[in-house]
C-alpha cells in the first residue's frame, strides 16, 4: 500500500514540475518526464524479480521448460519497454513514431512467439489420432 503511494506521488510531483517547466524550457520537461518514468521502473524493479521467481519455480514444478518461460517473459518485456518507449514520444508529440515503435513491438513478440506456438500445435498433433 505504502509503495503504490509512493509511486502516485513521485508522479504527481514529476507532472506538476514538468508542467511549470513546459512553459518556460520544454526540453527539460521532457527530459524530467524520462527521468521519472525511469525511478518509477526502478521503484518496481524489485517485484519484477519476485514474479520472475515465483513463474521459474511453478515452471519447474510443472516441468515446462524454462525456455518457453523465458519467452514469454521476453515478450512481456518487449511490451513493457515499447510501451514505455511509445509513451514517452507520444509525450513529446511524436506519435507518428510511437506508432511505429508499438508496431515494431508486435513483429517481435509474433516472432518470438513462433516457437511457443509450435510446440502448442506439436503438443495437439499428439492427442488426435
Amino acid at each position: 500500500m505504502m509503495e503504490i503511494i509512493q509511486i502516485v506521488g513521485l508522479g504527481l510531483i514529476g507532472a506538476i514540475l514538468a508542467v511549470i517547466l513546459r512553459q518556460q524550457k520544454p526540453e527539460l520537461a521532457l527530459m524530467l518526464s524520462i527521468c521519472v518514468g525511469v525511478l518509477l521502473f526502478l521503484t518496481v524493479i524489485g517485484q519484477i524479480s519476485a514474479v520472475f521467481n515465483v513463474l521459474r519455480d511453478l515452471a519447474a514444478q510443472a516441468n515446462i521448460s524454462m525456455v518457453y518461460v523465458g519467452t514469454i517473459l521476453k515478450i512481456v518485456g518487449i511490451a513493457y519497454i515499447a510501451d514505455f518507449g511509445a509513451q514517452i514520444c507520444r509525450d513529446s508529440g511524436e506519435s507518428a513514431l510511437a506508432s511505429k515503435i508499438e508496431f515494431a513491438a508486435k513483429i517481435l513478440v509474433l516472432v518470438m512467439a513462433v516457437p511457443i506456438i509450435i510446440a502448442v500445435l506439436q503438443a495437439l498433433l499428439k492427442l488426435v489420432p
